[in-house]
């Protein structure tokens, strides 16, 4: 498994496009975090994060299938993953490998934007004047949604060989599982007797419940199931091609 990770490891950070994805990300939170007006932190009376957390799910929504979208599809494409299946390594240690990999990066991602709390933080009034256990809070549930983004994307790229293809599928499944159950509850069928129900189906219900700074373990097992749900149906793609 960690010679997977590694290689995968040397595979993002050999090519342009991991540092390509790593700088859209930081570059557009920069922007709406400190250029647009209508986010601009210099624009707000008071010291907050909440742009960086609102945001951030979104950009995510694209930025993740595109870390995830190569693992396997390219490895189909290029005819490597019949050979390595042929090795003596389990489904599950190549798909924990390429999941890792794509989890460290997301994290590398991640780590610039503490540059962020800093600033925050001196620029307060009086200094420090931030939510610290909020903060906390939103950033462990930015990585779990990252988490279970990855495992999405990772199962997308087990159904083509085309990456494009693969990048589609992880887009529509992330907007999917993030944004879908809200709207759903919505209707007015399920107003009044389902919607919260419903709600809590999706990650964005559960991923708001961690940014209130209060953990609960139903919302880690909510992002703990998925994740795996979503690695067992990629076991079952690879399964399913290697008989």
């Amino acid at each position: 498994m960690w010679s997977i990770f590694r290689k995968e490891i040397n595979a993002f950070f050999s090519s342009p496009i991991a540092y390509f994805v790593m700088g859209s990300f930081l570059l557009v939170l920069g922007l709406i975090m400190w250029v647009f007006p209508d986010y601009s932190l210099l624009e707000y009376h008071y010291a907050t994060l909440e742009q960086l957390f609102s945001i951030a799910p979104i950009i995510f929504a694209f930025l993740v299938p595109a870390i995830c979208m190569r693992l396997l599809s390219e490895e189909r494409q290029l005819g490597t993953l019949e050979l390595l299946m042929t090795k003596p390594i389990s489904d599950w240690k190549i798909i924990w490998g390429k999941y890792f990999a794509a989890v460290a990066l997301l994290i590398c991602t991640l780590l610039p934007t503490l540059v962020y709390y800093y600033s925050v933080y001196q620029l307060g009034s009086p200094q420090g004047n931030i939510d610290a256990g909020g903060v906390l809070g939103s950033y462990l549930g930015l990585v779990l949604l990252g988490m279970s983004f990855a495992a999405i994307g990772i199962y997308s790229s087990s159904w083509s060989k085309n990456q494009i293809v693969a990048f589609i599928i992880g887009v529509f499944l992330c907007f999917t599982f993030y944004w879908a159950f809200y709207f759903m509850s919505k209707f007015p069928v399920f107003i009044g007797k389902w919607d919260d129900l419903i709600q809590q189906m999706g990650m964005d219900y559960h991923y708001a419940s961690i940014s209130r700074g209060l953990v609960d373990s139903r919302d880690i097992i909510y992002f703990g199931g998925l994740i795996f749900f979503f690695l067992y149906l990629t076991r079952l793609n690879l399964k399913y091609k290697r008989s």
